[in-house]
Parts: structure tokens; sequence; C-alpha cells
């Protein structure tokens, strides 16, 4: 895999971590501060892996922090979606489910690959975004066969986020 592919896959978890984390404290409820926590944790984790391979095989002395933070936003490989503002709990849960949705196949196909680290990294990220495509699905059908006002926001936040699926 080239470098850019793994600033790409790095830079998406690395941002959706940093989303995600914004929301501790914050949540609807206690235990789901935690469990958002932890699914930044995942995020983070992932990112750590991938950036620090990205700078080994890019070869120019750059580590995992370099990457995350000494680049000008520009050079950042992260798709629009987990940029996103987390709008209200809605827009996060929609968020995590389609992201969660494609990086479950894309880490399971990565960890029957031939590059035996790349490999490593996503079966361990497999597991975790399993649980959050878990999670996230949970949560999606809660709010939208909940009250009338959860149904609506769960829509508009899939309406909201549908368009930028393609990426």
């Amino acid at each position: 895999m080239n470098t850019d592919r793994l600033l790409a896959l790095g830079d998406d978890a690395l941002i959706a971590a940093q989303r995600l984390a914004e929301w501790h404290a914050s949540s609807p409820e206690m235990e789901e501060d935690v469990a958002l926590a932890n699914i930044a944790l995942d995020q983070l984790g992932a990112a750590r892996l991938l950036l620090t391979y990205a700078g080994e095989i890019e070869g120019r002395g750059r580590d995992e922090d370099a990457l995350a933070f000494l680049r000008d936003d520009r050079e950042f490989r992260n798709c629009l979606l987990v940029e996103l503002p987390n709008g209200d709990f809605a827009v996060t849960i929609a968020k995590l489910l389609f992201l969660s949705a494609y990086q479950l196949p894309l880490y399971t196909r990565l960890a029957g690959g031939d590059d035996g680290r790349l490999a490593a990294i996503a079966a361990k990220a497999r597991k975790e975004s399993a649980y959050h495509l878990d999670h996230s699905a949970q949560w999606t059908f809660r709010l939208g066969d909940g009250t009338a006002e959860s149904h609506r926001r769960m829509q508009d936040a899939v309406d909201e986020l549908w368009p930028y699926t393609h990426e």
C-alpha cells in the first residue's frame, strides 16, 4: 500500500477520534460518554499504527506525531465525513455508522492482504470496527424507533450526511 493511502486511513481514524472525543461529558447518557471515549481511543490507536507505518514507508523521518500534528491542513487525506461538525447526537451516530460501515469491510479485506504489517493493523482495527458498527446501529435503531423528535433528528442526520458517503 502506498503512503498516501496509509495516510488517508490514518487521517480518517485520527479526525474521527478527535470528533468523538468532543462528546466527553456531553453525551445524553453517562455510559455513552464512556462508550464514545472508548471508540475514540480505538480510532486513535488505529491512527497511531497507520501513521507510524506511513511515516516509515515515506522515509522522510516523520513519525506519527509529526504526521498528526505538523502537517498543513491541505496535506491531510481524510474523507470529509469525519471532518464535519458533530451537530447533535444523531449526527454523531450517523457519522459513526457510515464510517464504521466503511471501515469494517475495508479492514477485513486488508487483514487478508500480502502486507503482513498492514494485515496485523487491519486485523486489530477490524475487531474494533465491528463493535463500532454494532454500537452505532443500535443507537440508530433506538433513535429512529424512539419519539417523533428522535426519529426526525436521526432521519435528518442520515439525509444530511448521506452525500458524503461516496468518498
